[in-house]
């Protein structure tokens, strides 16, 4: 942002300048007081211009500014401040949508903390500059591969998930409460079926991955319902705004071996950047992979990312 002004003025005006930062004709630029941008005169800007190129030649200046576009000498919104502001944020733009940092998140709805870290994503996906890909996979096959043991089978453990679940739903905002027959509807009926049915959604209409998997959490962890059941499955689809017919057809897609080897390939894929629970976060920086297991692990992630952590509601009056 410290370009000198010259280049602009030189290719206009045909004549060589020295270098002059860009913050130099910014304060030349500046209104007195109170005044508003749109109080700038075509005085102030030539008076910039003239500080810049300093010309032998009046006339060469004069020439330069009526060839000039009619913006850069309409008002505050044609200022040549506005102008150049508007170019660089453009050119900020461009570059950040091509340098964005690739972060996988995977994910099972059968655990309730995946749940806290899919929504926190999803609410930083349009303030950090990052990829954000959803990779939903199956969290019984990565405890079985790892010989985990699911938390809720530790006596201790169990007890103090209970609390920390109920917390950390408070302080992430995310409507999320405790299912009364936790060893039934968690341990004993998995989410085999319904973690098919969303790779079955992420294969054919990924555009509804994300309403998706957020109700089949609804369900289980807000109001305390099945989601392995056909009739289970095909109300969260359509709650999530599939019509009755396309949630019918990806039900009987979850079936096929297609929709299986992939959830399978994805498990693996998690597997293989070291997964042992859920969720799983891997941030790609710099062409590595960086595997962040847990909710409660954003704020590094942010790090990684370069980006600022603003809480797991970030809101405009913290940016």
């Amino acid at each position: 942002m410290e370009m000198g002004l010259e280049r602009v003025v030189a290719t206009g005006g045909r004549q060589r300048a020295a270098s002059l930062p860009l913050s130099s004709c910014d304060s030349a630029l500046e209104p007195k007081g109170r005044r508003s941008p749109g109080d700038l005169r075509p005085s102030r800007a030539r008076r910039c211009f003239s500080v810049e190129v300093q010309p032998p030649f009046p006339h060469l200046m004069l020439a330069f500014l009526a060839r000039a576009p009619r913006p850069l000498l309409s008002g505050s919104a044609g200022s040549p401040r506005r102008a150049m502001a508007a170019a660089a944020r453009q050119g900020l733009r461009s570059s950040s949508s091509s340098s964005k940092k690739l972060v996988e998140c995977f994910y099972d709805v059968l655990s309730p903390y995946s749940w806290l870290g899919f929504e926190v994503l999803c609410r930083y996906r349009p303030i950090w500059n990052m990829e954000l890909r959803f990779r939903p996979v199956f969290l019984g096959g990565i405890m079985h591969s790892t010989g985990n043991r699911p938390p809720a089978l530790v006596p201790k453990k169990g007890e103090y998930m209970t609390k920390d679940l109920l917390r950390m739903a408070k302080f992430y905002q995310v409507p999320l409460h405790l299912v009364k027959d936790f060893l039934g509807s968690v341990l004993e009926k998995g989410s085999l079926k319904a973690m098919r049915f969303v790779t079955a959604v992420d294969m054919a209409e990924p555009q509804f991955l994300e309403p998706v998997s957020r109700e089949l959490w609804m369900r289980i962890w807000s109001r305390d319902e099945d989601i392995n059941q056909p009739e289970s499955i095909l109300a969260a689809a359509e709650r999530a705004g599939l019509s009755s017919d396309q949630a019918r057809k990806l039900l009987e897609m979850s079936s096929s071996p297609e929709v299986k080897n992939r959830l399978k390939a994805t498990t693996d894929e998690a597997l293989k950047y070291g997964a042992f629970g859920l969720p799983c976060f891997v941030a790609h920086v710099n062409e590595e992979p960086h595997l962040l297991f847990g909710s409660d692990r954003l704020e590094l992630l942010g790090h990684l990312l370069g980006e600022k952590w603003l809480g797991p509601v970030p809101t405009s009056s913290k940016l």
